[in-house]
């Protein structure tokens, strides 16, 4: 009887009772409902890194030395900014501010014209550092077209329009804009102007003598100008105002900036009347009420303390 009694005894309290089980599922759901959000939260956050890997290989952010087959894999237009250059104290501090803008952009491609007989090997190494898709030219402007008042930039622009018309075709889509050094630019600029069909316009900030100048428009198309200078001109425009699709440029060679017989001021009225009419245009940024790029200009430097010869034991480049 005892050996009965305590067999009985050991096979109860080898048994769960009820209760317990219940406790244990309970807890086993507590920590799936405890979990679950977090493991939720962890999906979207690969999901999300996911889609945006597969955005930047869409986009084929630009790779120093790809050609034009890897820009016809993307899926957006590729916006081509033409920026004349030339040696100066501040130029690799304007190109860096630049660079740390276009880095920004999607389907981005950066032509660097200097105005110089050859390449200089400082924009060479700032380029080759940029993290940009980019090409690198030169147009020597001549001695006797560097007088004040007179139009800046001219053989640098039109040697990157003869090079895409050497190096792009019908397969490109594109739009070509010219970014001088010495503006500043909202990304939001960039996407406005990516679908230009034709040629878009939108407004420019601290320029002309005013706070901004502009396209007036009246049922989505332009009528007239806004500027504080040289009204008078066919397209009274800043050269940071419009983009022009690629396939125009394509289809227009004899199309450039002129240097004999243009005035001051009138660059780009007389590029834009070989390629358009103003019945035309294409108003950007919220039919151009919106200001998305200013004609800002670096203060000339002063260094009046700078030893000549340099007194320094190293050479830095600045």
């Amino acid at each position: 009887m005892r050996g009965d009694s305590g067999r009985a005894a050991r096979s109860t309290g080898s048994q769960c009772s009820p209760g317990s089980a219940g406790t244990m599922r309970t807890l086993f759901y507590s920590y799936i409902f405890t979990a679950l959000p977090w493991l939720l939260i962890l999906i979207i956050m690969i999901d999300v890194d996911t889609r945006r890997a597969i955005q930047r290989r869409t986009h084929l952010r630009a790779v120093p030395g790809s050609g034009a087959g890897a820009e016809r894999r993307t899926a957006l237009p590729v916006i081509y900014a033409v920026t004349p250059t030339y040696a100066r104290d501040v130029q690799k501090a304007e190109l860096t501010r630049l660079c740390n803008t276009f880095r920004q952009v999607p389907a981005f491609h950066w032509i660097v014209v200097e105005d110089a007989r050859a390449r200089t090997d400082l924009v060479a190494r700032f380029l080759a550092r940029a993290g940009l898709r980019h090409t690198h030219l030169h147009a020597a402007t001549l001695l006797r077209y560097k007088r004040p008042r007179s139009p800046r930039g001219t053989e640098q622009r039109n040697a990157a329009l003869h090079w895409l018309r050497a190096n792009r075709s019908r397969n490109d889509s594109g739009v070509v804009f010219f970014a001088d050094d010495d503006n500043t630019y909202s990304l939001e600029l960039f996407e406005e102007m990516r679908w230009t069909r034709h040629v878009s316009v939108w407004p420019v900030g601290l320029v002309g003598g005013r706070r901004y100048e502009r396209p007036l428009v009246e049922n989505g198309m332009v009528v007239g100008w806004y500027t504080g200078w040289g009204a008078g001109r066919l397209f009274p425009i800043d050269m940071a105002g419009f983009a022009v699709n690629l396939q125009v440029v394509l289809a227009n060679p004899k199309a450039l900036f002129k240097r004999h017989g243009s005035k001051p001021g009138m660059q780009e009225s007389d590029f834009l009347r070989q390629i358009t009419r103003v019945r035309d245009l294409e108003p950007k940024a919220n039919n151009c009420t919106r200001v998305l790029v200013w004609h800002t200009r670096t203060e000339k430097v002063k260094l009046t303390n700078e030893p000549d010869p340099l007194l320094d034991s190293v050479t830095i480049e600045v």
